[in-house]
């Protein structure tokens, strides 16, 4: 029982082999349509306009010099360094190369060394994530340290402060994404310093120490002490506010899996996903993210091709009865929030079961007939 409610915990309607089936029916289409192929033109004009960027941005911080206008060029570099950590999640999905060692370096290249993000870090993390997406005790991502995004967490004990919080998570949730930023580097620094397996540890920690303490080394050089601090502030803010912002829409408020319940893996990654509508101006300003739904379907599918997949998808989800989710960016973060309100305030029905609602949907009409 979850409140009042109970949850119907059933298998799939379609046996494992089923929807294996299911979805290696729409895989050869997508192969077919060749929107598997690679996109080096692509991927080396954008591979050599990074280091370009970061180093023009770097050269014009210098000539400016020592005012407060340089706050407009922190807030350039949250932009430069958000969609250079877009095209690092390219890569280490493999969406560029097709040697693994290829993108695992550009992984490291472009997320340690120009973003200050460790690639090891997010390899562990997400690589979980994408396997049992919002699944309870599978997926990291649904397991957050201050906001509560699941009733399970929302019900644990914490401190007045946290319990408070969550409470009226709702209104914080946008200006904690703020500090997303120094999150971010914090985590990959405790990874590379972990004691757990990590394959070219010294390569990352080599890059990060050059990125972190030549960064900061470097703004302090330029500016004063208050305007340096004011500086690092606002670009670690922007930088982790647009990460966040990029990343929210995808799978929160979607439903939550319970821990013994299994599904196939298109029905697994299609009804817990969700697509952000919007022009080739969102696409590049979301890394391509708001196509969440072929992402997870196919994680090598290179950036570019996403776009032409999405009606392919929709459509071939539609006639199996797999419910494809896509809305407007203003609607999912509404839906977002909406969704954080209800479990921070201790609402129990958000926890729901995919499959249950869908043979809830379908019920009604069944038995009208």
């Amino acid at each position: 029982m979850d409140g009042n409610r109970p949850i119907v915990r059933t298998r799939p309607r379609d046996t494992a082999r089923g929807g294996s089936s299911a979805f290696t029916e729409l895989a050869q289409q997508i192969r077919d349509r060749g929107l598997l192929r690679r996109r080096y033109g692509y991927y080396w004009t954008k591979l050599i306009a990074a280091p370009v960027v970061v180093a023009a941005c770097l050269v014009a911080f210098v000539w400016i010099g020592d005012t407060w206008w340089q706050l407009f060029t922190a807030a350039v570099l949250a932009i430069v360094f958000t969609q250079i950590a877009f095209l690092g999640h390219d890569a280490a999905h493999r969406q560029i190369f097709v040697s693994g060692r290829w993108n695992d370096w550009i992984s490291i290249i472009l997320g340690d060394l120009l973003v200050g993000m460790s690639y090891g870090w997010w390899q562990h993390k997400h690589t979980r994530h994408h396997a049992n997406p919002n699944k309870l005790g599978a997926d990291p991502d649904i397991e957050l340290p201050v906001i509560a995004v699941t009733p399970e967490t929302a019900a644990r004990q914490r401190g007045r402060a946290i319990t408070w919080m969550q409470a009226h998570q709702g209104l914080f949730f946008f200006p904690i994404l703020l500090l997303e930023g120094l999150s971010l580097h914090a985590s990959s620094v405790r990874r590379v310093a972990s004691r757990g397996r990590l394959e070219r540890r010294w390569a990352e920690i080599s890059f990060l120490a050059v990125r972190m303490i030549g960064y900061v080394v470097l703004v302090f050089l330029v500016l004063s002490p208050g305007i340096a601090f004011a500086f690092l502030g606002v670009q670690l803010g922007l930088f982790g506010f647009y990460m966040g912002i990029a990343f929210a829409p995808n799978h929160k408020g979607m439903p939550v899996v319970p821990r013994d319940l299994t599904l196939d893996f298109l029905r697994r990654q299609v009804l817990m996903s969700r697509n952000v509508q919007g022009s080739r101006v969102l696409d590049v300003a979301m890394g391509g993210l708001n196509y969440q739904v072929e992402h997870h379907l196919f994680p090598s599918m290179p950036r570019p091709h996403l776009r032409r997949a999405a009606p392919i998808v929709a459509a071939y989800c539609t006639a199996h009865d797999v419910k494809y989710t896509q809305v407007g960016l203003l609607a999912s973060y509404a839906i977002v929030v909406r969704y954080i309100n209800r479990v921070g305030l201790g609402e129990r029905d958000v926890f729901t079961c995919p499959l249950a609602e869908q043979r809830a949907a379908i019920g009604p009409a069944a038995s009208s007939r």
